[in-house]
């Protein structure tokens, strides 16, 4: 069966860079859309960045030139390193995977658990 497994979360002052991980298991990781979406406190869940393949990529205007989405297939591994962190970044965040077209806005099949980011001023 399809796992996710996030990590890579802590609290971080403003300015500060994070990244985080989430290692994939269960399905063909190459080929299938990824992403990393988050739910802040009080917050609806929202995308952050999708990647198919290995470049073709989306990011969210919030977090566009601050974060960079990446894979390496051979790891089986999504990354989100995450620069210029802000207090508003602060959030779960969670991997996903579905099939077929990739964008913020589809409806994903497979989540993990979760990671927790905390930015302090």
């Amino acid at each position: 069966h399809v796992q996710l497994v996030e990590s890579g979360g802590r609290s971080v002052q403003a300015g500060g860079s994070l990244k985080l991980s989430c290692t994939a298991s269960g399905y063909t990781f190459d080929y299938y859309c990824m992403g990393w979406f988050r739910q802040g406190p009080e917050k609806e869940l929202e995308g952050v960045a999708t990647i198919v393949g290995t470049k073709i990529t989306s990011y969210a205007d919030s977090v566009k030139g601050r974060f960079n989405i990446s894979k390496d297939n051979s790891k089986n591994t999504l990354y989100l390193q995450m620069n210029n962190l802000k207090p508003e970044d602060t959030a779960m965040y969670y991997c996903a995977v579905r099939g077929g077209y990739c964008g913020l806005y589809f409806f994903f099949d497979y989540w993990g658990q979760g990671t927790q980011v905390t930015v302090s001023t």
